[in-house]
């Protein structure tokens, strides 16, 4: 590097450090951290209470004032999840947190991508995998992805812990940490019933129930039940249609309280969640004008037909796979007639498919003691065993994303079937003595997942394209890629592992993979905050964590073969699966130098570190392993309180640099001539430096008791590196963060009217929420549209009856003005695919080429809910 490159970089750095400083001292009025907890409930504010609330939150491992606490934090309360009728974490997809973004993995709603500032995965959703931003329910981590869309059981708040929080909270949590804290039984009767019905027949109940303490024994019930039928119809009889949930689930607390000193919380919990992915539609044909081809059939007279693109009935071959320097025109095949574009929302898709629900099923127990050993020591342990099993079946691209061809198969139905399982237990010792607040701790974590999965093409066109058949999904004889069916694989399918492929019998499948992982981590932490005496107003904080990560895992299938490991004994024998083993240990320090201006002003700078863990591809092709990423973060923030507590200002700017990137590089075969048609290849790398800037601003407001007003901004700025891509060689293309927009923004309206007696208000919630553009796919430099999300809700809230329970009437609605946005677009299906010779362009494939494909945003929902509290 070059010292005038070197001044620069470092100029550039003390710039956005001193601007975000310079922001940080302007007490104004401004976009604001979002906090969604402050608006008090209607019997607060008919009381006259004036001032915004405290705010309580858990992220340094004790309860704190959120003001007070020297991290960017946004709180979304239990009276937030109502007024916005969030009913899973894909409903905060909408951007209410700016900083936090949420979308389904591929269009599934089985599996969810979450990211914080800028740290967003692409595809975690495998064996030995993660993601870069953790979810914890009430304190522990869940491994998978899978599951995390089930319905929210009784949510206290949801606490988003932004940038690296690798001390307290371990690995997989370079981005952040979600953080759901689920309501504690009370020890005296009461709770609440929930009740609505709304559009597309979607309906709800919920039902949560404290018992009264029995021999120092507290018990909480809660019961969630939700359903929505398809926003897009599908043709088949049988058929589910896409956009479906019908989730349910329970959950029992109990809490044993035999002295002051101490608390046992036990609880389980279980949800099944039955989902269909979002709808795939072809957005357009042939965008950049390729010429277009017909096929003839170039068989004998009276032959078996054997079709061609050609460049007209008496042309020449042309299109397909062309070799460098060759003559041969290009072309691209044409679209089946029954093919229609639409770059409009879909109601009813044009093609017959078999779509089946995705069923997830979580469940999971835990111990959390804890134990006031002295005034300045409290001992903690948490135990916790959960598991997550998945049947995944997803027929959303129908036609869009294949092309046609004469008497060919075409929709992708990919199914996965994981299993995993995990236990996780956490010490911590946690006090304040002598101007010293500190947690130290000890963690292990373990599991085991497997995974097989099968992408059989479920339909099949005639040979004109004006018709098609569903495919059975029994097979007769043996199973190839070409006959496949799409029932579930069973062991008891196998009848020999003969020297190339596997036999299978019938009702079998097609394996395009098999395999499993085991993943061990151990760590040590310590977090201290000294307070000198006489200087009270300054908190210097310093912490560090010791991890050690060990994974491993076999791959057992690879498009229905088990002898491709070249290191087998035999040659072509069956017995060898591609492994990986992986093993790190790293320390993660973190420093943090916080000071109380006022009483009602607080700054902090803070230096912290974090990483992601490294793992394996089990969609490459023999089990590709890459290393771990880790980012450092320096941040700047300021907490204030101004207006006698009616306004509050929060502002952080940060920068990241992030090494060792995890990318995956992809490759689908669309073409429907190709043998290897439905497959999806992937290999993930370590491809360099990601840099991420940022500003975060949220204000909240409540010039008088009845009205609050809050507003959020982000602005999240990347620079990711270019790689070459290993699959097809050439030259470094430049690689992308997905759903991660530049500018993103949420405000909201919440005015509260009391009307009568034993606090009965008029209660009514608007919250608005924008998003720029953004990318969708890591290799592609394609965006999504700009959103701008509406939600709202009116509420007669609290009305006495028979004097002792009060009811609660209100109607809601969710994206209020029907705004239509492609949250998920590709257009790798609209260029063709050129393949290399390390920089040496060897052919070019033009046989996979139809068009953009997409994915929309839900439609506008909305209902009606009825809720008696007692």
């Amino acid at each position: 590097m070059t010292n005038s490159n070197l001044r620069r970089r470092t100029g550039l750095r003390q710039h956005l450090l001193l601007s975000a400083a310079l922001l940080a001292m302007t007490v104004s009025p401004a976009f604001a951290q979002t906090q969604l907890a402050d608006r008090p409930d209607a019997a607060e504010s008919a009381a006259g209470d004036a001032g915004l609330h405290d705010i309580v939150v858990t992220a340094t491992k004790r309860e704190t004032n959120l003001q007070k606490t020297p991290i960017a934090i946004s709180v979304i309360s239990n009276t937030m999840i109502s007024d916005r009728h969030v009913q899973s974490l894909f409903n905060l997809a909408d951007g209410s947190v700016p900083s936090l973004r949420v979308a389904t993995f591929e269009a599934r709603q089985s599996a969810l991508t979450i990211g914080i500032r800028g740290i967003v995965p692409y595809d975690q959703n495998q064996t030995a995998r993660d993601g870069g931003v953790s979810v914890y329910i009430d304190g522990i981590a869940l491994g998978k992805t899978q599951g995390l869309n089930a319905a929210l059981f009784d949510i206290e708040r949801i606490e988003v812990l932004k940038g690296p929080q690798g001390t307290l909270f371990g690995r997989n949590t370079e981005g952040g940490a979600l953080s759901l804290v689920t309501r504690a039984p009370t020890g005296e009767f009461g709770g609440h019933i929930v009740g609505g019905l709304g559009n597309y027949s979607s309906r709800n109940g919920e039902i949560h129930l404290d018992l009264p303490e029995y021999y120092n024994i507290s018990i909480k019930l809660d019961g969630v039940y939700q359903h929505q039928d398809p926003t897009v119809k599908d043709p088949l009889a049988g058929s589910t249609g896409w956009n479906f949930y019908d989730r349910k689930g329970g959950r029992a607390v109990a809490r044993w309280k035999p002295f002051d000193s101490f608390t046992a919380d036990f609880a389980y919990d279980y949800a099944k969640d039955e989902n269909t992915p979002n709808f795939s539609q072809l957005l357009n044909y042939n965008p950049n004008g390729y010429p277009v081809g017909v096929y003839v059939n170039t068989a004998p007279a009276g032959g078996t037909p054997a079709y061609a693109l050609f460049t007209s009935p008496t042309g020449v071959p042309c299109g397909g796979t062309i070799a460098a320097g060759s003559a041969r025109p290009v072309c691209i095949a044409p679209k089946a007639p029954l093919v229609v574009v639409h770059p409009e929302r879909q109601r009813s898709s044009d093609i017959a498919v078999p779509q089946q629900p995705s069923v997830d099923i979580t469940h999971g127990f835990s111990a959390n003691l804890k134990y006031t050993a002295a005034p300045w020591l409290e001992l903690r342990s948490i135990t916790a065993w959960r598991g997550v099993s998945t049947d995944q079946w997803d027929n959303s691209g129908g036609a869009a994303r294949s092309t046609f061809a004469p008497n060919a198969t075409f929709s992708r139905y990919s199914l996965s079937f994981l299993r995993q399982h995990q236990f996780s237990q956490e010490f911590q010792a946690v006090g304040s003595s002598h101007g010293f607040d500190y947690v130290v701790g000890a963690y292990y974590f373990t599991e085991h997942a497997t995974e097989y999965a099968a992408t059989p093409l479920s339909n099949l066109w005639n040979a004109d394209g004006t018709a098609y058949t569903i495919r059975s999904p029994i097979v007769t004889g043996t199973v190839t890629s070409a006959n496949s069916g799409y029932q579930p694989f069973a062991p008891s399918c196998i009848n020999t592992l003969a020297t190339t492929a596997p036999q299978f019998t019938n009702s079998c499948q097609f394996i395009t993979r098999d395999s499993e992982a085991f993943d061990h981590n151990y760590s040590v932490f310590g977090n201290v905050t000294y307070t000198p005496e006489g200087l009270e107003a300054l908190h210097v904080t310093a912490g560090g964590r010791y991890t050690k990560d060990r994974r491993r895992g076999q791959l057992f299938i690879i498009n229905n073969r088990t002898d491709l490991n070249p290191v087998n004994a035999v040659p072509n024998s069956v017995a060898t699966p591609f492994t990986f083993r992986n093993s790190i240990g790293r320390f993660d320090p973190l420093f943090n130098v916080a000071f109380d201006a006022t009483p009602d002003v607080h700054v902090y700078a803070k230096y912290a570190t974090g990483f992601r863990a490294g793992g394996a591809n089990d969609r490459s092709q023999a089990f590709n392993s890459f290393g771990p990423e880790t980012v450092k973060s320096y941040e700047i923030g300021a907490k204030m309180d101004f207006f006698d507590h009616r306004a509050r200002l929060n502002l952080a700017g940060y920068i990241m640099d992030r090494d060792n990137t995890q990318f995956d590089f992809d490759l689908f075969d669309t073409s429907a001539t190709s043998p290897t048609n439905g497959a999806h290849i992937e290999q993930t790398q370590n491809a360099g430096k990601t840099k991420i800037r940022g500003l975060e601003a949220d204000l909240t407001v409540r010039p008088i008791p009845e009205l609050t007003l809050t507003a959020s901004y982000a602005y999240t700025h990347i620079k990711a590196p270019a790689a070459v891509n290993p699959l097809t060689g050439g030259f470094p293309q430049q690689l992308y963060i997905v759903y991660t927009p530049k500018h993103a923004a949420s405000g909201s309206i919440d005015y509260d009217i009391p009307i009568g007696a034993g606090g009965t208000s008029i209660r009514a919630h608007l919250d608005a929420n924008y998003a720029s553009r953004q990318y969708s796919f890591q290799l592609e430099p394609t965006q999504t549209d700009s959103s701008f999300i509406v939600n709202g809700r009116l509420a007669l809230a609290d009305v006495e009856v028979a004097g002792h329970s009060k009811v609660t009437f209100s109607v809601w609605s969710r994206n209020l003005f029907d705004r239509t946005v492609v949250y998920r677009r590709s257009a790798a299906n609209s260029s063709p695919v050129q393949n290399f010779n390390g920089t040496t362009l060897v052919s070019t494939n033009y046989g996979g080429i139809l068009g953009d494909y997409g994915n929309f945003n839900a439609p506008r929902t909305f209902g009606g809910e009825i809720t008696v509290k007692f």
